[in-house]
């Protein structure tokens, strides 16, 4: 079963003084550009997250954010009791008639008023947080499976109606072929020259197997086959998708050079349409 690289996952854990709240949202990318939003606290693990992160989730723009809201009465950041006392006397120096708590106001705002005290990472903390990391990561990929349910129906359904506009010019072929005929025979008769009619029958051979199709319907179906196929693969297969397409663009495109009829090169202009959808989503394929 194929997997959208769009997808968005969530998870939480309330802790005794601070709730934690991980989100990682995704969309599509050639390769994996991963961008980490976490407290400093923790930089110390990002390498091993972003290992994590990219074994689950592979390809994609992937987010990753994590929140700290701080529930309980404890804070790190506290007043610099000597740096304010200093500012606030100096600034009396400079307006000794002022109030003290206009004093203290304009203190406590002052650079280096206020610090915080950097926390060590517990251990047993981070094992949890590790486990809300992995909730995050199961909630993104079951949206990103539930996105590839979507886009398979889709693909399905334009592949068969690629098929449908392949086989209704296949039906065209025979009216194609005598068309030609006539037409190149007023061709000959409007010169009003004498033609052997055994050269006539071989350049008509020649002329109409170089606009012969068959070979392309039969190269097209196949790829059609193949790319049913593949969408059944268990493996990332985003990129082998989009390599189909491209050869399936080959051979419609043959089929509308050669095919020198207004129904037939009506129906090759609906089976690009269809596969141009196919291409605007495989590119959100994993």
């Amino acid at each position: 079963m194929i997997q959208s690289m769009t997808g968005f996952g969530k998870a939480s854990l309330q802790l005794p003084t601070k709730k934690i709240t991980i989100e990682i949202k995704s969309l599509n990318s050639k390769g994996l550009d991963l961008n980490v939003r976490m407290p400093s606290v923790f930089r110390e693990m990002e390498l091993g997250l972003r290992n994590q992160i990219a074994q689950q989730l592979e390809r994609g723009k992937v987010d990753f954010s994590m929140y700290i809201e701080v529930t309980g009465e404890e804070t790190s950041t506290k007043v610099n009791a000597p740096i304010v006392k200093a500012y606030i006397r100096q600034m009396r120096d400079i307006l000794p008639e002022a109030d003290a708590t206009e004093l203290m106001k304009m203190a406590v705002r002052m650079p280096d008023a206020l610090k915080t005290e950097r926390d060590e990472i517990d251990e047993n903390e981070w094992q949890q947080i590790q486990s809300v990391i992995n909730d995050a990561l199961v909630n993104i990929n079951n949206f990103r499976k539930d996105e590839g349910a979507s886009l398979e129906k889709e693909f399905r359904l334009r592949i068969g109606n690629i098929r449908s506009f392949m086989e209704q010019a296949l039906l065209l072929d025979p009216e194609r072929i005598q068309l030609i005929k006539e037409r190149l025979q007023n061709a000959i008769n409007e010169l009003q020259a004498n033609v052997d009619e055994n050269r006539f029958e071989q350049e008509l051979i020649y002329y109409l197997e170089k606009l012969d199709i068959t070979e392309e319907k039969v190269r097209l179906g196949n790829h059609l086959d193949y790319f049913l196929e593949t969408l059944s693969g268990n493996e990332a297969n985003g990129r082998k998708l989009g390599f189909i397409t491209q050869e399936m663009g080959r051979e419609i495109n043959t089929m509308g050079s050669k095919s020198n009829h207004a129904g037939m090169q009506k129906l090759v202009v609906q089976m690009k349409d269809e596969l141009e959808k196919i291409k605007e989503q495989v590119l959100n394929v994993l």
